[in-house]
């Protein structure tokens, strides 16, 4: 995949209208997240507009350093947009595990326990992985040689 090499801005700026025509289409469904006794509730749109600002504003990193002809270094690539992309494709997945017991209509409290525990390890993992795009990019900014690596 040469594009993940030469032209990863790419990846992510056509990622864009994709992810606001998800959140166009899932209308005004909310999403709400329990962090201890705090419920933060919001839409699913509007979760996609700011994924999509993330997403743009990575891919015009990716784009200043080819303009600045400074050269990244593939393996950091990969390891960004793989971990990015798929705890994101994850992360979509999971609501439609189910983690309820058979025995009752209701979750149980250690299901919801380890839906949040999960999730919250895969927005750690992307987390992560933007560390991957910082140190690239600053490396790419100090590399004397102009070499991918």
């Amino acid at each position: 995949m040469n594009i993940f090499n030469n032209k990863p801005h790419l990846i992510f700026w056509l990622s864009v209208p994709l992810t606001i025509l998800i959140g166009i289409l899932s209308g005004t469904e909310t999403m709400d997240v329990n962090v201890h006794d705090t419920y933060f509730v919001f839409t699913k749109y509007h979760l996609s507009i700011l994924i999509s600002t993330l997403f743009g504003i990575i891919g015009f990193g990716y784009w200043i350093m080819k303009k600045a002809n400074r050269k990244l270094s593939k393996w950091l690539n990969w390891i960004h947009i793989t971990l990015t992309f798929g705890s994101l494709l994850i992360m979509l997945g999971i609501p439609f595990i189910s983690f309820e017991s058979k025995k009752s209509e209701f979750p149980l409290y250690d299901d919801l326990t380890t839906q949040n525990l999960i999730l919250t390890l895969i927005f750690l993992t992307i987390i992560f992985g933007q560390l991957f795009y910082i140190i690239n990019i600053i490396i790419g900014i100090f590399r004397k040689n102009k070499t991918s690596g």
